[in-house]
């Protein structure tokens, strides 16, 4: 990293570090940190599990709440590189586990997590570089922009222990309504919201 520029902002209590190589934090994420701490209280124990972290700053942030273990997952090692710088600086590293790969080449078949938060690229491929002001159009979400929101949804309904909870993040109230009706009957939508920038919805274990 030290070739590169880096750029440090503020993502609700915490200093994140990243460069041009990784998605740029966006402040009203922040919103899906707190509605996972939220549902993390209420949750079985366990380990919480965040898929296409990033630079960490979703998960970090939940974590930082409700003091929980998170294993971050990411396809990009740079990404994950700046999890772990970001982890550290914030004092949660040992909290913390980092798993660099496809989602099906890092997980074990039977390993359970409390809740999932899912930050997955949702931009449909013929969108991208749409809007050049906005770093998030560069990102490929495959054709209908769904393409690793669904690898996310079964990551969960996979993975999630009894009375577990997902939040996952995507770009339009349409985009969760086509993933609702692509479930199966392990998990449910059970709340969405919608922010100016994007959506979260919440999918609970049945």
């Amino acid at each position: 990293m030290d070739s590169v520029t880096t750029t440090t902002v503020d993502f609700g209590p915490l200093h994140i570090t990243y460069d041009d190589r990784v998605l740029a934090p966006r402040q009203w994420t922040i919103e899906q940190s707190r509605w996972a701490a939220e549902l993390a209280q209420g949750a079985p124990e366990g380990t919480l599990l965040e898929l296409c972290c990033g630079a960490g700053q979703i998960g970090l942030a939940t974590i930082s709440a409700v003091r929980r273990r998170l294993v971050c997952v990411d396809a990009d090692p740079v990404a994950c590189e700046y999890t772990r710088l970001n982890a550290d600086v914030a004092g949660l590293g040992g909290l913390l586990e980092i798993r660099t790969g496809p989602f099906e080449g890092v997980l074990l078949p039977d390993e359970p997590f409390a809740g999932v938060i899912a930050d997955p690229p949702w931009v449909p491929r013929a969108e991208v570089g749409r809007y050049p002001e906005d770093p998030v159009t560069a990102i490929d979400g495959g054709p209908d922009g769904l393409e690793l929101a669904r690898a996310c949804v079964r990551v969960a309904a996979d993975h999630l222990v009894p009375d577990g909870f997902a939040v996952l993040q995507l770009g339009t109230r349409e985009q969760v309504d086509r993933i609702a009706a692509e479930l199966d009957d392990r998990l449910r939508v059970e709340e969405v919201r919608e922010f100016e920038r994007g959506v979260l919805a919440r999918l609970d274990r049945a």
